[in-house]
Order: structure tokens, then C-alpha cells, then sequence
């Protein structure tokens, strides 16, 4: 998917970007923050698209040599800067490689367009290094870093960059695109948007029984574990932090699982509660627990997923953080 036009929801971003490119008048770097699967790299791509696209209007055209480069990742003049394999961050040398590209003449395209995806994993004197490339833009360079939150972002980053945020969807937004793209019945697609916290690109993904079963026997353990049993936190982070993807999952079913224990103690209202499944076990945990201890367990997710991006043992890190979560 390549066209601003075939995008679900971000009308406003897609609008301000849309715009841009008609009248030349692109920021040189942008920062797309929102949380993961709500759409920031499809933009970032389709933004590319649109720039180098000689056959749309301010958006791409999705069949042009042009856009099928960008698509399957091989056009001259679009480069996406990612943790390479086996490693923990994206590092100084890989910053100064992307230099040196952006460097180069432009081979076919209207721009030298780079996507840095996620600025999160670039370390710091690689956040250094690229800070040449945001002070001192080419007029022919665009760079759009894109990242689930600002921290960890040096200031000096974030100052040049024009930050624009993407939400999720709404759970009705989400459920309609995927009852259409999926087939299935509005009701089990209403369940997986729910459940996937209106990130459609989670919605998409996730397996329609095993994911959501998985799901459901992950919380039942939760909601049953109690801060001093070490042998069940072991057993549950030794099962969760089995891949770098499950962990990563597990980590997005206890925020949601937390926004919605935080929603049940500050309103006593389900009316929206994401795992609408799960409301006993929600409504239990909310009443044994405090909003201060949910906000602090929310607060530190986002270190904890950095941690697992960079290869640290799994098992660990998440054995360290389960019992903020439990309430006793």
C-alpha cells in the first residue's frame, strides 16, 4: 500500500503531507510518533512514494517503476536506515553509510528520501552523527524518523524535526478494515480490533484463535500470580521471552491490559475497556491494585521494550518487570 489515499484514518497528517509535497514545501526531517501498528511506517513509505512518484498528484500512483521500487525497497533514492541483525542499536557507522548516500547525486528520484525506523534503537553518537544531516539539510534530502515515543530522543534531535503523532483507530475504525481485508464475520473482526487496542496493523496480523487464545491464557496466569511467586513469574517470563516477537507481544497485551485496569479504577466504567473478554479477570485486578502502581508499570514498558530491541536476555528482563504489574 503506497497511496496517502488508500490509508486508513490519519486524514489530518496525510492532509499536511499531502499539501507539502503539491507545494514543494517539505520540512527537510520529520518524526512520526505513535505507537507501534498504528500506520507510521505505511505513511512514511507512502510519503516517499509521493515524492518521487512522476505520476500522481501529490500522492503516489502505486504502479509506476517508481512506486514498485519503493515498494519491494530498491529505488536509488529512497533508503531506510533499521537495526541490522544481531545487533543491539542502530550505530554511528550505519548513520555515516546513510551520509554518504545522501551525499551522492540523485540517480532518478525528485528527492534523497531516508527513513529511520525506529530512531529509538539509534544510540547516541549515532544520534549524534546524524544531527550533521538535520543542521545542515540538502534541499534535495528528506528524512522522516519514525518512532512508537520520544524517549531516549536527544533534545537536539527532536528540536529539528517537525514532530507530527499518530493514534490508534478508533476499535470501530480498525474492526471495518478488517472485516473487509480479513472476510470475516464484523463481530470477530469488532474482537480482534478490541483486542489489538485499534492498531490495525496488529489487527491484521494477529492469528484470528491462536493469538487471541494465547491472549487469554496469558492474562488468566497474570491475574492469578501474586509479587512473591518467583517460580511462577520465571515460569510465565521463560514462556513470554521464548522469541524477541512473543516478548515484544506480550509486552503490547500488558499495556493494553494495564490502560484498561487504569480505566476500570479512575471511571468503574467498562463501556472502554479494550479486552471486553476479559472483564472479570480486568475488573478483579483493578479492585485489588492502586492507579499509581498501573501508571508506574505503564511508564515502564517503554524502557522494557527498548531492552528486548536490543537483545538483552529476555527471560530477565521481563522477570524483572512481571511483578510491577501483579497487585500482591
Amino acid at each position: 500500500m503506497l497511496r496517502f489515499e488508500d490509508i486508513a484514518g490519519h486524514r489530518g497528517q496525510i492532509e499536511l503531507l499531502r499539501r507539502a509535497v503539491a507545494r514543494d514545501r517539505l520540512h527537510h526531517a520529520y518524526l512520526f510518533v505513535g505507537p507501534e501498528g498504528t500506520g507510521k511506517r505505511t505513511v512514511a513509505t507512502a510519503l516517499a512514494a509521493a515524492v518521487q512518484c512522476p505520476e500522481g498528484d501529490a500522492d503516489g500512483c502505486g504502479e509506476c517503476t517508481s512506486c514498485r521500487c519503493i515498494e519491494d525497497r530498491n529505488h536509488p533514492d529512497v533508503h531506510w536506515l533499521e537495526q541490522r541483525k544481531g545487533k543491539r542499536d542502530i550505530t554511528i557507522e550505519q548513520v555515516r553509510e546513510l551520509q554518504r548516500q545522501l551525499a551522492l547525486h540523485r540517480f532518478n528520484g525528485r528527492k534523497k528520501v531516508a527513513i529511520v525506523d525506529p530512531l529509538t534503537l539509534m544510540n547516541l553518537h549515532a544520534q549524534n552523527a546524524l544531527l550533521k544531516t538535520l543542521e545542515e539539510p540538502s534541499d534535495h534530502s528528506l528524512l522522516i524518523l519514525v518512532s512508537e515515543s520520544t524517549g531516549g530522543v536527544l533534545p537536539t534531535v527532536l528540536s529539528r524535526c517537525l514532530q507530527l503523532r499518530f493514534s490508534p483507530l478508533t476499535v470501530e475504525q480498525a474492526a471495518a478494515v478488517v472485516a473487509r481485508r480479513r472476510d470475516i464475520p464484523e463481530d470477530r473482526a469488532l474482537l480482534l480490533a478490541a483486542v489489538s487496542y485499534g492498531s490495525l496493523g496488529k489487527a491484521l496480523a494477529e492469528d484470528e484463535s491462536e493469538g487471541l487464545d494465547q491472549r487469554q491464557e496469558c492474562f488468566r496466569r497474570l491475574s492469578s500470580l501474586s509479587s512473591g511467586d518467583m517460580r511462577g513469574i520465571t515460569a510465565l517470563a521463560e514462556e513470554m521471552g521464548g522469541d524477541r516477537e512473543q516478548a515484544l507481544r506480550f509486552l503490547d497485551w500488558v499495556k493494553g491490559w494495564l490502560r484498561d485496569v487504569m480505566v476500570l479504577q479512575v471511571t468503574g466504567s467498562a463501556t472502554t475497556v479494550y479486552n471486553r473478554d476479559l472483564l472479570e479477570p480486568l475488573q478483579r485486578v483493578a479492585a485489588a491494585g492502586r492507579v499509581q502502581q498501573s501508571t508506574a508499570a505503564l511508564a515502564e514498558i517503554d524502557n522494557v521494550t527498548r531492552a528486548i530491541h536490543r537483545n538483552y536476555n529476555r527471560r530477565m528482563v521481563l522477570e524483572g518487570f512481571i511483578p510491577s504489574v501483579l497487585s500482591g
